[in-house]
This record gives structure tokens, sequence and C-alpha cells, in this order.
């Protein structure tokens, strides 16, 4: 019997019409079908690694750079960035540490980020510029990347007005900045910066935007050294255009030592200024069967 006979066949036998028939058949078809290829789909899809698991991944900073890393700190990981800085600018000499930034990562693409007050010095005491300590910045990071090649994060930001107060913005200023990086060689990355921020100053708003661009080359397994551009745009005031060198060295697979020198091109800014860094990274949650 032929197919279009059987089904002429059923069809009768289910007092139906033929082709309400076979439409049935069709749809049910079609469903299977369906339902075949979601299952496969969920066969194949790989659920997200367990908190933990990349905890021996390499330590990857934001400093000593202006722009930021473009990839969170794994999962369960604490780490620590520090460091301290001389600055110059017509004769006169500025401190500050310890720079501490306080990263930890509460999932796989995303960590929680604070920035404790640091500490400022000037020997100019009969200036302008003030002694003492900077506000609090809290935020976050959303990893978005890494997608066609490159790695792209979201920074949301706020400070707090906790600072001396001669320093603190005495506002609560927000800011959002938008790092990004591709590997273009073995050996050469490319990476930027996005930002916008929006401070408090002298009692208003002064919203700036900021752009930075960085290439980094790799000096064998613990050695990378890096040049970066970075030009800050305010509403108020004129813009400020730095070049920065500097250079990382990984003590260890967690701990990292950096060096920089940065060279301002703006009165609003040091002349320059050179900086030492130590990071180090903790593992506070490992993934079962990790040691």
């Amino acid at each position: 019997m032929k197919p279009s006979e059987v089904i002429l066949s059923k069809a009768k036998n289910l007092n139906i019409s033929p082709l309400h028939f076979g439409l049935l058949c069709n749809g049910r078809v079609l469903a299977v079908f369906a339902a075949l290829i979601a299952t496969s789909a969920m066969c194949q899809a790989q659920a997200p690694p367990a908190c933990g698991a990349n905890a021996s991944s390499t330590i990857s900073t934001d400093r000593p750079q202006i722009t930021n890393t473009s990839t969170v700190v794994p999962c369960g990981s604490l780490q620590f960035e520090n460091g301290f800085e001389q600055t110059g600018s017509a004769g006169h000499q500025g401190f500050d540490a310890p720079e501490t930034s306080v990263r930890f990562g509460i999932a796989n693409k995303t960590e929680l980020r604070l920035g404790l007050p640091n500490c400022l010095f000037h020997d100019n005491t009969g200036s302008a510029i003030a002694n003492g300590a900077s506000d609090l910045l809290l935020g976050f990071k959303q990893q978005l990347g890494p997608t066609h090649g490159f790695d792209v994060s979201l920074i949301p930001s706020v400070s707090l007005p906790v600072g001396a107060n001669a320093i603190s913005s005495h506002g609560y200023d927000p800011s959002v900045q938008v790092p990004w990086s591709r590997s273009l060689t073995k050996m050469w990355t490319v990476a930027g910066q996005l930002s916008l921020f929006d401070p408090t100053s002298i009692g208003r708003r002064n919203v700036t935007g900021q752009a930075s661009v960085y290439f980094d080359r790799a000096l064998g397994s613990v050695w990378d050294a890096y040049v970066e551009y970075s030009g800050a745009f305010a509403q108020r005031g004129g813009p400020q255009h730095s070049v920065d060198f500097g250079a990382a060295y990984k003590i260890s697979p967690h701990q990292q030592l950096d060096l920089h020198c940065n060279f301002g091109f703006a009165s609003a800014i040091p002349s320059h200024a050179i900086g030492l860094g130590y990071s180090v990274r903790f593992q506070l949650i490992r993934a079962k069967g990790k040691t």
C-alpha cells in the first residue's frame, strides 16, 4: 500500500478528513523533532565552572596602567593591589600610598570592588594642595566577553565622601568604565578603556570623559612591558593628556611586582610620576576536589 493510501485509510477510521489527519501527523513529527533538538542542545551545553575552579589561573591586575583589566578575578578569590607613587610638578613633590584596591570574585564573571582611601602628602604646604586621605570607592565589575576575540567588562562605581575635609569632593560621585582587550599575537596585546566620571568640584558637577589605549608585550613567561596613552576631557577645564610606561614581574602565579613612569602634558596634572606596586591574590573558596 502506498503512503497516501495509508493516510486515507487511517483518516477514514478516525472519522476525520485526510487533510486534518496529515496536519496532525506532521505536527507530531515536528514536535518530536523539536524535542530531539532541544534534548541534544541541553546535552551539549556546558554548565558554568564551579566557584573556585579557576583558582590556579595567573594573577591579572588593574595596575599599573590607567586602563583596568578587562577580566574579573576568579570566583572565590580575594585580590589586593597596592602601590606607592611619587609625583612632581613645578618643582614640588607629592607622595601617595597605599593605593589599595580590593577585588573579590562573587561569580564566574562578577567581582566586587573596593578602593580604600589613599593617603596624600605634598611638600609644598604653602600651596592650596592639601594633605590627608582621599574618598572611598565602591563598585563592581561585570565581564561581558569574550566576544569576537575581545574581552569586555562594565565597571559601575561610586565614591563616598569619607576623605579629609580639604581633599574630599563632599559628594557621591558616580562613574562607569568599559575596559576591553584583544590578543594580537602570542606576545602582543592591545587594550583600552572608555570612562565617564561625574565628580563634584567646588560644589558643582564636572562631567569628565576619559579614553585610554595601551600596547603590552610579553617578555617571556613572567615579565611584560607596556606603553599607554590617556586623555581626559572635562566639562570645565582643558584636556589632560598623559603617556605611561611600565613593566610587571610575576613573582609567582598569584603575586606581582610592577613599576611605571607617567608624563603629563597639562598644568592640572603632575608633569611626571613614578610608582611601584605589589599585588597578591588569595583563594578563599575552592571547587570540590581542588586543593
